[in-house]
């Protein structure tokens, strides 16, 4: 019976759930690297998303037995022990419940009007008899109405508090089944005050039992999450949520490190504002200098760095009539050499990002030398080197719950010194350069590109609908949200113990 308490709580947390991802503590940056904003829509699909898995719930939930001792005085019956076993709950109906923004505090949840059916084994024993049967319990009149906060525990975890909670049943009907129900439902009226003044007394604690186990859940969320074999992705919460009559921001850090090096980039994030849309469950807005950080942080970390065998690039070079034939005849041409060859690109500084509304641009500052290995020689010479600049765009897309970055060339000159550039191999080598950069380092950059970096999703939510647009300094998510429970996945309610709830003041003598 205590989980049809309980249960009134699940679409007002489940709905927070939607909302609250990561929080800790403030860090030195004045601005975010991403912007999330969760809207009245998302709320709405809290409720709903909040009902299907209390649907789950209630089918797993193992409810314990409800023991305890009544006095039935126009009976002249001094007590009878009663056990309640095996308690069901078969249906439940919470059909005006909500969720609402209140400014500059949190989330209110309302519920009125619900009602559970529940059934159960129950056996009584008292001085002159003893009997068993089967009960059904029906519950009417469910009223809950609170205010979920998001908040921080002692240990800069993640954490959510229930504030001016009430909760109230308002009937309770029990009715006996068996050879001598008809006996049994004279005194099932007497029984259901207890029962309501006991289940009232604890719905409120319940709740908040139960909003501290999700707190421990939430604790264990990491805001470090590693990308690849070069970096990490922080993030964690900067600020408070801002919460207004209509969304919820979350400001969230947003930068990328090398493994083993957490310092902040030596520049800061430029404010951005989202726009005031509200078409979409959840905006998120990735700043430029999240993207900036990355290409700081896999810099620093080594790995715009590329060395190419002839084989490798021959592997690598897309196989067309302006591809790989040509670009090794001319080298054939260039160089008249039966050596291996070997191509070495390497980033001279982390790319340049820059953002503009429709163009996600990045310029990639860079050196390449071409190698050969002599016959019996293990060392590697020089044949001709250059630095040189490739300006790519970069294309965008949410893959799943990822997004994915993918990069072509858009023009590629050369950094030379002016003497230099009467030099016919330089001159040639060149054009090659800028064949191997299209049609083999690009195509191997964008293979490992498609790993992406990963979304903030917490409990089993996906993205869907998304669409996504490059504005001024910042690229803007659009997307509605999925709650999908894994099949191995147990729901449970926390903190229901041992719940008696007609055993109180005023009870009858305790069973022997």
């Amino acid at each position: 019976m205590e989980a049809s308490g309980a249960a009134e709580m699940g679409p007002v947390l489940c709905g927070c759930l939607l909302l609250w991802t990561l929080h800790v503590p403030a860090t030195q940056a004045a601005h975010p690297g991403i912007k999330a904003r969760v809207t009245q829509r998302a709320l709405d699909y809290g409720v709903q998303a909040g009902m299907e898995i209390m649907e789950q719930m209630v089918k797993q939930k193992h409810i314990p037995d409800l023991k305890g001792s009544e006095t039935l005085e126009f009976l002249k019956i001094d007590y009878v022990n009663y056990n309640f076993s095996n308690i069901k709950i078969h249906t439940f109906s919470f059909p005006n419940t909500s969720l609402a923004f209140v400014p500059g505090v949190g989330i209110r949840a309302l519920t009125n009007h619900g009602t559970a059916n529940i059934s159960a084994d129950w056996e009584v024993r008292a001085p002159l008899f003893r009997d068993a049967g089967g009960a059904d319990l029906f519950l009417s009149g469910v009223y809950f109405t609170g205010v979920i906060i998001p908040t921080q525990d002692a240990f800069s975890h993640p954490a959510l508090k229930l504030q001016d909670c009430y909760a109230q049943v308002s009937h309770a009907q029990v009715s006996f089944t068996g050879d001598l129900s008809a006996l049994y439902n004279t005194f099932a009226e007497p029984m259901e005050k207890p029962i309501l003044r006991n289940l009232n007394a604890v719905l409120c604690p319940l709740i908040s039992d139960e909003a501290a186990g999700l707190n421990t859940n939430l604790s264990s969320l990491e805001v470090l999450t590693k990308i690849d074999n070069f970096t990490l992705l922080d993030y964690s919460l900067i600020s408070p949520p801002e919460i207004t009559e209509h969304y919820l921001d979350l400001n969230l850090k947003g930068a990328f490190y090398p493994l083993e090096d957490l310092t902040d980039p030596r520049f800061s994030p430029e404010p951005f504002d989202l726009p005031e849309h509200s078409d979409s469950m959840l905006y998120i807005g990735i700043s430029e200098y999240l993207f900036r950080s990355a290409s700081l942080a896999h810099f620093a970390a080594g790995a715009f760095s590329v060395t190419l065998s002839t084989k490798e690039i021959s592997n690598h070079l897309i196989q067309n009539s302006q591809g790989i034939g040509n670009v090794f005849s001319r080298l054939a041409d260039l160089y008249i050499l039966f050596q291996p060859l070997v191509l070495r690109i390497m980033a001279t500084e982390p790319p340049v990002v820059r953002l503009q509304p429709g163009n996600f641009s990045l310029e990639i500052p860079a050196s390449a030398i071409l190698l050969t290995q002599p016959q019996n020689s293990s060392e590697l010479e020089p044949i001709v080197s250059m630095d040189f600049v490739a300006s790519t765009s970069v294309g965008l897309a949410i893959l799943g719950q990822r997004l994915i970055c993918s990069l072509s060339l858009n023009r590629f000159r050369l950094s030379v010194p002016e003497s230099n550039r009467s030099d016919i191999k330089v001159l040639r080598f060149e054009n090659i350069l800028s064949s191997i950069l299209h049609f083999g380092v690009l195509p191997l950059a964008n293979t490992k590109l498609q790993q992406g970096f990963p979304l903030p999703q917490p409990y089993n939510i996906s993205l869907v609908n998304s669409d996504i647009e490059v504005l001024e300094g910042f690229v803007l998510i659009s997307t509605d949200l999925k709650y999908e429970m894994s099949s191995r996945q147990q729901p449970s309610f926390h903190g229901l113990g041992d719940l008696n709830l007609i055993r109180g003041q005023g009870m009858g003598q305790p069973a022997p």
